[in-house]
């Protein structure tokens, strides 16, 4: 069956370009994906990316407040995260408890090759409304204890 259209074509103005009828700015995901990020993500992928020795350091500089950008320094400098070949570590698991509003304490499990880590970190919000990350810890693997008898 043919479908015969009878309206006449909208014309334009010839002196300016057709206007964008798609409200959407070139790259951002497209149907089937979150728009919208959550910062306990965002922060773990970007913490993830320091520790593992993918970004440097100074990366996270605007992203942090007080005294956490020294305690990110400390930690990056042994690269814990790293691991060996082409894998990369990943966020395993994710949750975060409110303890105030504008607060969230986050924990995330990363899988690092064959082994669980544990990462946890603040993130405040501030007064112009971005999350900035206010500490950050790593489990660090307990020292081999020698049973001697």
């Amino acid at each position: 069956m043919n479908k015969v259209m009878s309206r006449k074509p909208q014309t334009r103005p010839h002196h300016r370009p057709p206007t964008r009828h798609d409200t959407r700015r070139p790259g951002t995901p497209t149907r089937g994906r979150t728009t919208t990020a959550r910062p306990t993500d965002l922060f773990a992928d970007r913490l993830l990316a320091v520790l593992s020795g993918q970004r440097p350091v100074h990366w996270m500089l605007r992203h942090t407040a007080g005294s956490a950008y020294d305690d990110l320094a400390r930690l990056a400098e042994r690269t814990p995260l790293r691991t060996r070949g082409t894998t990369r570590p990943t966020v395993h698991d994710l949750g975060w408890f409110v303890p105030r509003t504008g607060a969230l304490e986050v924990f995330a499990r990363i899988a690092a090759g064959d082994r669980l880590r544990a990462l946890a970190f603040r993130l405040e919000q501030s007064e112009d409304l971005r999350w900035r990350c206010t500490a950050v810890e790593l489990a660090t693997p307990s020292p081999q204890r020698c049973t001697t008898p």
